[in-house]
Order: C-alpha cells, then sequence, then structure tokens
C-alpha cells in the first residue's frame, strides 16, 4: 500500500509503494509514475514526461510534456495490472477517479469513479480495496463486481492495512476517531472479524504481516508501538517503545515471516528507522545457540559477537541463523539454511 505525501508539497515523490512480494516498488511523481526492481534499482517500467508534437506560425515545434500527477500507484505483484489514481491537477487525472492500467500495452483497462477522493487502495489477486473518507468498497479483482461496503468513521488519511495472503486475507480500518480502535475485516468471507482497542489516542499507523498473523499499529502520540495476534484479538503480544517524545509514525511494515524470525521496522518524524524484533515462534520448537564466536575489537569491525542459532520447528524445518550483536548491544539476523525435515533424502547412515 502506498504512503503518500501532500500533492502540495516541495516533494519530487507523491507516494512510494512496495508490491505484495516486495520484490519491486513504484513512486508517483508530478510527472508521471515509475516502477523499479527492488534487488537491483534497475527502472522496470516509466510513464511519464513525452515529446508533444505543435504547429505554430506554419512551424513544428517540439515541447517536453508530462502526462501529469499520481498520488496512487499499486501493483499486482509483478504483473502489468496497475491501480493508479491522479492527483487532480488535470481533469483527466481527477482524485475521484480510479484506473487499472496495463503496462505492457500502455492503455487503461477499466476506470472506476467515486463521489469523494480515493485516499487508500489495497489488492491482491482475489479482491481489491478502495478506501474513500467515510465509505470502503471491496469488489472481485477480476470482475469488479463490488461484493461489499464498509461504512467506517471519517478517515480523511485514508488508513488502511491489508495481508495480500489468500489464507489469511484481511482489512484493517480506523473503527473510532477519539481512540486508537481498530476493526478487522475478513476481505474473502466478507465480515467482520474483530475490533482492538489498541491505544488511547487516534491511530496514526497500522500494518498487518503479509500472512494476517499480526496486526501492529501506533497512535499520534507515537510513542508506543502494539502487535497483536489477529486471532486473538484481545491479546496483545507485543509492545515497543519507539521513543520518550511524541513523534509521528510515518510507516509501519512486518519483515517476511517465513524467512526470518518476525521483525517490524517503524519510520518517524524524528528522522529516525526502528526495527524490533517480534523473537522465534518457540511454540512448539527447539531452539539451540550452537556456537558463539568473540570477534576482535576493531574500526573495520563493528561486530563484537556472532552466534549459530539452530532451530528446528514442529511443522517440519530446521533454520539456521546467524546473530550478530555489536558493542552497542544491537543485534542482526540472518538466514543461512532452511530445510524440510520431512523430505529430505538421506544420504547415508549414522554408527551407533
Amino acid at each position: 500500500m502506498a504512503n503518500q505525501s501532500s500533492s502540495s508539497s516541495s516533494y519530487p515523490i507523491l507516494c512510494a509503494s512496495f508490491n505484495q512480494d516486495n520484490s519491486c516498488f513504484a513512486i508517483g511523481t508530478r510527472d508521471g509514475f515509475k516502477i523499479f526492481d527492488s534487488n537491483t534499482g534497475r527502472l522496470c517500467y516509466e510513464r511519464g514526461k513525452y515529446v508533444m508534437q505543435v504547429h505554430y506560425s506554419h512551424q513544428i515545434c517540439f515541447l517536453l510534456s508530462a502526462i501529469g500527477a499520481f498520488i496512487i500507484v499499486e501493483m499486482l505483484y509483478s504483473s502489468s495490472l496497475l491501480a493508479i489514481v491522479g492527483a487532480g491537477e488535470q481533469p483527466s487525472l481527477s482524485p475521484r477517479r480510479l484506473c487499472l492500467f496495463n503496462t505492457t500495452t500502455g492503455t487503461a483497462l477499466r476506470e472506476l469513479n467515486f463521489l469523494t477522493s480515493v485516499l487508500a487502495v489495497c489488492i491482491n489477486r482475489k479482491r481489491l480495496i478502495v478506501v474513500l473518507q467515510e465509505k470502503t468498497y471491496v469488489y472481485d479483482t477480476n470482475s469488479l463486481a463490488i461484493l461489499d461496503t464498509i461504512d467506517t468513521v471519517p478517515n480523511l488519511k485514508g488508513l488502511c492495512a491489508f495481508s495480500p495472503s489468500l489464507d489469511g486475507c484481511f482489512l484493517a480500518l480506523p473503527a473510532s476517531t477519539v481512540k486508537g480502535s481498530v476493526l478487522v475485516y475478513n476481505v474473502m468471507e466478507l465480515h467482520s472479524h474483530c475490533e482492538i482497542d489498541a491505544h488511547r489516542s487516534p491511530l496514526a499507523a497500522m500494518v498487518l504481516s503479509s500472512n494476517g498473523m499480526y496486526i501492529a499499529t501506533a497512535s499520534e502520540q507515537g510513542t508506543i508501538i502494539r502487535v497483536h495476534l489477529v486471532s486473538e484479538a484481545t491479546k496483545q503480544s507485543y509492545n515497543f517503545r519507539r521513543g520518550t517524545y511524541p513523534s509521528t509514525i510515518f510507516s509501519l511494515s512486518f519483515g517476511p515471516s517465513m524467512q526470518h524470525p518476525d521483525t517490524l521496522v517503524a519510520t518517524s518524524s524524528s528522522g529516525s528507522v526502528h526495527a524490533f524484533s517480534l523473537g522465534f515462534n518457540i511454540n512448539q520448537s527447539y531452539a539451540v545457540i550452537r556456537k558463539v564466536d568473540k570477534v576482535a575489537d576493531s574500526i573495520a569491525e563493528s561486530v563484537a559477537c556472532r552466534a549459530t542459532v539452530s532451530i528446528i520447528t514442529s511443522s517440519g524445518y530446521f533454520l539456521e541463523y546467524t546473530l550478530s550483536i555489536n558493542h552497542q548491544n544491537e543485534s542482526s539476523w540472518i538466514l543461512e539454511r532452511e530445510f524440510n525435515l520431512l523430505t529430505v533424502i538421506s544420504e547415508g547412515t549414522i554408527n551407533s
């Protein structure tokens, strides 16, 4: 889902969003939009300034023109389908119009028009979500048939969160304007799942993990970030302190939970990026620290020690991580090995 800046701001990027598996990201600018490969930084697609031929005083002139500004650019994985919304600086790019755009043909496939501005768009292979100030619409992605309309509290910033997994496909919306309550809606089954009272102050940011297991929220105070299990809405799983002084949380993001221990990243107006570890899912799992290596203190090496952590999960996987801890007691994880214990082929026997 895109993070937007005001279209009247001086920033060159009006919105930015990653696709569902974070392999690509898109940006909207005053001149158009671009798509990049996350791994290499390669520009994959661009629709922006173009050369326009103009006849003036019996002469042919060539002018550099722009297609216009975009405040929402959402990808459907790495497919050719985009959901785009203009900033309204041109009549053809009304913020009340959602355009489904094909990057292969460079043409619009379908347009959806609304009475008020589109504030946010979420999409996966089955559902298309359109968030307005006081209504949220749920569409079938393939047929664009409208499946449900959710009446919401005034949502001026279009705050929402979406988990694209079809097995845990949830949508989160603010449930109050005076406190930090969250409505969690099951998008596949089209019913309200639960309501979570997360904060005393109104919400400023929230995110669902890609598998729909966790929801993280931050209030307008910006000092505490709370994480709840979606399946157990009343149970608070984690409580992280971002700082002592109030700050505006710009974005929250979970790491891909299938690759390493769940992590949560927050960006804020304090100019800092905070990373929090949700730890290992140790329920019915077995973990050992197999080895610890102390690293000699030097200018070039900031790591104080490295530990090799091996985990056997109840689902039948072996995972091995390298845990690095620096002199400021800050840690980082790297997944070194992972394989399925139930499908691995024996290469020999162990002598007893």
